[in-house]
C-alpha cells in the first residue's frame, strides 16, 4: 500500500526491488553513518578523558561525515524521475 502520490515500488525481472538511487550514494550513506557514530563515540571519550585535541578532530571528522551523507541524500532525490537501478 502507497501513500498517496507515491508510485509503488518496482522490481526487476529477477523480482529484486527496484530504487532510484546509485551504489555510490548507498555506500557513501551507509560508511558516513558508520563513520559519524565512530567520531561521535571518539569524541565524547576524548571529552571524558579530557584529550582536547581528540574532541575537535573528532568534531571535525563527524561535520565532513554529515555533509557528505547529505551529499549522497541530495544526489537521490535529484536523480531523474523515473530512472530507477536494481538493488543489491
Amino acid at each position: 500500500m502507497t501513500a498517496e502520490g507515491e508510485m509503488p515500488e518496482e522490481t526487476s525481472a529477477s523480482g529484486k526491488p527496484m530504487v532510484a538511487a546509485t551504489p555510490r550514494d548507498v555506500v557513501h550513506i551507509r560508511l558516513g553513518s558508520f563513520a559519524l557514530i565512530a567520531a561521535i563515540g571518539l569524541g565524547v571519550l576524548g571529552f571524558v578523558a579530557g584529550i582536547t585535541w581528540l574532541t575537535v578532530v573528532m568534531a571535525v571528522l563527524a561535520v565532513i561525515a554529515i555533509v557528505d551523507i547529505a551529499l549522497a541524500m541530495h544526489r537521490q532525490s535529484r536523480s531523474a524521475p523515473g530512472t530507477t537501478t536494481e538493488a543489491g
